[in-house]
């Protein structure tokens, strides 16, 4: 997907004819693309199977938030200064939502896992103050919550708990499955700034 025109691209109608008023993510689709948190690959299509990428999640939160200046540039080699995300993942890495996989590495452009989604949503929440304390029992259904990165586990009950990641079935979570889809993303976001009562 092309993040410079999907993210940034302004269409005064959007009628994006690769997404059905009956297909399940209709309603997210509508909420980030009139929110400007997200908007078509071109003046007719959303893109909602194409895939998902960490340096897209970033950047969509960053446009949440108004696109505010970051307090100093982050230390990841991979994020090139002059791409589309650097002033986002600048950002985040500055507010503790994204911390790389090591010090130097963030890999912008790696297909977000459901652990990685779960964990950046978790940490925005703590960055806007909002109680995301848990109960700490709702991956105990799930015969695969031990694959769950350490990291990522209170993150992965807060999100579970609250609806924002569900199992893939009834017994499994599948944490390290990366990104199907664009619209899946858009459905989270919707989701969370709804469970957050974010109004843009």
């Amino acid at each position: 997907i092309d993040l410079a025109n999907s993210l940034y691209a302004e269409y005064p109608e959007q009628g994006f004819t690769d997404v059905a008023d009956t297909d399940w993510f209709a309603d997210a689709v509508q909420y980030v693309s009139d929110n400007g948190m997200m908007n078509g690959t071109s003046q007719t299509t959303f893109g909602p199977n194409e895939t998902t990428t960490r340096g897209m999640i970033v950047t969509i939160l960053y446009r949440l938030e108004g696109e505010p200046e970051a307090e100093a540039t982050s230390a990841f080699a991979d994020v090139a200064a002059d791409m589309y995300y650097a002033d986002a993942v600048n950002w985040a890495a500055a507010n503790n939502i994204v911390t790389g996989y090591d010090d130097t590495s963030f890999g912008p452009d790696d297909t977000i896992t459901r652990e990685q989604m779960a964990a950046i949503l978790y940490r925005y929440a703590q960055y806007k103050g909002y109680d995301v304390t848990t109960g700490g029992m709702a991956l105990n259904e799930y015969t695969d919550a031990g694959q769950i990165s350490e990291y990522a586990v209170p993150a992965m009950q807060w999100a579970n708990e609250n609806g924002l990641i569900t199992g893939s079935t009834a017994t499994t979570i599948e944490p390290q499955k990366r990104s199907a889809g664009i619209s899946p993303c858009g459905s989270l976001l919707f989701a969370e700034t709804s469970f957050t009562g974010e109004d843009t």
